[in-house]
């Protein structure tokens, strides 16, 4: 350390040429740099979920959870298996080692749950899926005194409009109750026709699909036949035939049941500002920057919600990014008073030249970290903000001493370079280990 310190004093020009090394990465690096609210997480997490409707959790368990598990406990990379048996659900966590291949693991486990035969034949089609923490930046709310139907559309035509955006690629629309056709079947119309519920719902069911039929070669070339016959509106459902007599005559299901074209029937409700409402999400993925995020967001609120419906209000809420800015301003607020300071006791009390040195290897300090930020793959974050903040008060006292020590000497007689490298040696070891104290107690 101390033949370092010597050295860079005595070579002026290795010293100049670090220095301007330093300013000039940092700058080039500051737009590299990503910014988040939080840094991302890695879950290391695979999850299998599994529906068994009107069953009891402990049938769940044994038909479902005890069978996941067997079949996947095996597997190369799995840490822990953690099962949840509830009404008409089963869910199994599997957590996967450190430096296992994520996506390996789970074309793994899908193959295992998809290979069980033994699930009772009520259950649903198990779903297979990787955790992943999404960082959330802002919500817009749609809102006004509309019907959920125009509300829900509105809000599904905001979100594909956000998301067609260069700046946003994830965007969540919640807080709305998910489409739901429902068919009540009237017990006199099936006793008219001669009709059991059992026939009605095999005819929805063999009717309302999409269907390959193969393929025909001919001299131009293969012909792919499908036969597409999947209901999605109240009307498909209605004209779909339940039974063909020997006469001809059809029987639709509307002539037997009603069909309702309408929402499932869940507690999902929301107001904002006392008016009906859907929410949108907007997410930050991979390298994305919060900050532009957010400006894209409040840009396009402000010009679309001219756009809308008299009465239907686009607001933004819960501006995350609004927490990153202000701790932003802080540190740089922090950083100048600092700056101010030292080099006003420095100039007063010692030299003007030796405050001007000291008072530029604040901002060098700074420049070092980011330039050296997008390398360690740091973010900018509440977090390393947070650090950046209490470390400033560090280097504001280890400069003052290092002033001090270097002036000192130069008051005992020694020339400018010798007092530099002896005053700096005899602090460097106390200041060294101040610092590395402070790094231990927040590690």
């Amino acid at each position: 350390m101390k033949t370092a310190i010597a050295w860079f004093a005595r070579n002026g020009v290795a010293a100049n040429l670090l220095f301007i090394l330093i300013f000039a990465g940092a700058f080039l690096s500051v737009s590299s740099i990503k910014r988040e609210v939080f840094p991302e997480i890695a879950t290391n997490t695979i999850v299998v979920s599994v529906l068994y409707p009107g069953a009891a959790p402990e049938e769940v368990e044994e038909a479902v959870c005890m069978r996941v598990e067997e079949a996947v406990e095996s597997l190369e990379g799995v840490k822990r298996l953690t099962s949840a048996a509830g009404e008409n659900t089963g869910t199994v966590t599997i957590e996967a080692l450190e430096g296992t291949d994520l996506q390996k693991l789970l074309d793994e486990v899908k193959s295992r749950v998809d290979g069980i035969e033994t699930f009772p034949e009520e259950t649903e089609k198990p779903i297979v899926q990787d955790i992943v923490l999404r960082s959330q930046v802002i919500n817009v709310a749609v809102s006004g005194q509309a019907d959920e139907r125009t509300l829900k559309r509105i809000g599904e035509q905001v979100r594909d409009e956000l998301q067609a955006l260069p700046e946003i690629t994830q965007v969540s629309l919640t807080n709305a109750r998910p489409y739901e056709i429902s068919i009540e079947l009237s017990e006199e119309q099936l006793q008219s026709y001669g009709l059991s519920f059992a026939q009605v719902s095999t005819a929805v069911r063999r009717s309302s699909l999409d269907l390959p039929g193969g393929a025909i070669k001919t001299e131009g070339g293969e012909v792919l036949l499908r036969t597409k016959g999947q209901a999605y509106t109240r009307e498909d459902f209605e004209k779909i035939v339940v039974r063909t007599d020997p006469n001809g005559t059809r029987i639709l299901l509307k002539d037997v049941a009603t069909v309702i074209d309408g929402f499932a029937e869940t507690d999902q409700f929301a107001r904002f500002n006392g008016e009906p409402s859907v929410m949108l999400q907007v997410f930050r993925v991979g390298d994305q920057d919060a900050i532009e995020i957010s400006s894209a967001v409040h840009a396009y609120v402000d010009e679309a919600r001219f756009r809308y419906p008299e009465g239907i209000s686009l607001t933004t809420w819960q501006d995350q990014s609004e927490f990153l800015k202000g701790r932003q301003q802080l540190l740089f607020k922090n950083g100048i008073t600092g700056f101010i300071l030292v080099f006003l006791v420095l100039s007063l009390f010692l030299r003007f030249r030796l405050a001007f040195w000291v008072s530029a290897g604040l901002v060098f300090s700074f420049m070092g970290a980011l330039f050296l930020m997008p390398i360690l793959g740091v973010s900018i974050n509440l977090i390393s903000l947070f650090a950046f903040i209490i470390v400033l008060g560090i280097v504001v006292d280890d400069a003052i001493v290092v002033g001090e020590s270097i002036y000192q000497e130069i008051e005992g007689g020694n020339s400018g370079i010798d007092a530099a490298v002896e005053g700096t040696n005899r602090v460097a070891v106390p200041v060294i280990f101040a610092v590395l104290t402070t790094v231990a107690a927040f590690s």
